[in-house]
């Protein structure tokens, strides 16, 4: 049993968030570059952000909405400019790991959205989400008017009534900043790294816990 835990351990380190090197790291290749800012919305789109810690688990759910054009993880919520993967995954910075949905309004609203939102993480945890901890895993909704604060403030006081979580939702509504765009290497890695990411979301207890809560884990794939 023992041998089997420890196993199973070292399975959730390999394939944690935070435990992936990024190409050219270790072998002394050059540093990766400093990351760029997203661009704003085009006519008719708009953008959202969500923080739910580990960004490759919070892709996936926005990306499968009709009226969503794209969806990219990032960094933002902190003072740096520039910040990379082994800077914030490192602790070193203000940021959290965060995805930015962009999205046709019409087509798909942005309570909706935050709706999405609230069954892709734990929001009564504000220490990190699952096995990813610290403030750079924090998760927040970030938004850019009074309006998205609204609409978020009072989706947040719906899911607090209906007590489907024991404890209190934590999550705070925090104003949007730049949001810097990661590494090529993590976009769509749900897609492109198949297997590491399923293990990753069922030994991180991300899985179990949103299907115990909501009967299904609408992250896996």
């Amino acid at each position: 049993m023992k041998s089997a835990a420890l196993f199973t351990i070292l399975l959730l380190l390999l394939a944690a968030c935070g435990a992936s090197a990024a190409p050219g790291e270790g072998n002394g290749s050059a540093a990766v570059e400093g990351t760029v800012a997203a661009a704003p919305a085009a006519p008719g789109e708009a953008i959202a952000i969500f923080a739910g810690g580990c960004f490759w688990c919070m892709e996936g759910p926005f990306e499968a909405l009709t009226g969503v054009s794209e969806v990219l993880s990032g960094y933002t919520g902190g003072p740096e400019l520039h910040p990379t993967y082994q800077q914030v995954g490192g602790g070193s910075t203000g940021h959290t790991e965060a995805v930015l949905v962009r999205y046709d309004p019409k087509q798909v609203t942005y309570k909706h959205l935050v709706e999405v939102y609230w069954r892709t993480m734990n929001p009564t945890d504000a220490g990190g989400q699952f096995a990813d901890r610290g403030p750079q895993y924090r998760p927040a909704i970030f938004v850019s008017t009074a309006e998205e604060r609204a609409t978020a403030e009072a989706s947040r006081a719906e899911l607090e009534a209906a007590k489907r979580f024991e404890e209190p939702i934590v999550v705070p509504v925090e104003q949007a900043s730049t949001f810097w765009v990661a590494e090529d290497y993590h976009q769509d890695y749900y897609k492109t790294h198949v297997l590491n990411y399923s293990t990753y979301r069922s030994l991180s207890g991300r899985k179990g816990f949103l299907t115990k809560k909501w009967g299904i884990d609408i992250g896996s794939h």
